[in-house]
């Protein structure tokens, strides 16, 4: 007989997601093009936000300057993933 011990990780479809709200996502978001490009958040503007129900990722369009960027972030996890220049 086998006897396990320990706590079973729930499946991704049964977890919580760190990034729930619009806003969370687009705070996130700002906070990691600030600390990349040594800007100042309220220097950053949001220009459009996108949540893709089937990979379950936010995506965020951020400018600031004279760049654009596209921030990915990963609603379970609650991390960006990718920033991508435009």
């Amino acid at each position: 007989m086998i006897k396990l011990t320990g706590i079973m990780n729930p499946g991704i479809g049964l977890m919580k997601r760190r990034l729930e709200k619009e806003k969370d996502a687009m705070a996130l978001a700002i906070s990691g093009i600030a600390k990349k490009y040594n800007t100042k958040p309220e220097d950053i503007k949001t220009l459009e936000t996108k949540y893709d129900d089937d990979a379950g990722d936010w995506y965020v369009a951020l400018g600031w300057d004279e760049k654009r960027a596209i921030i990915k972030m990963d609603s379970v996890q609650g991390t960006i993933t990718e920033i991508k220049e435009i």
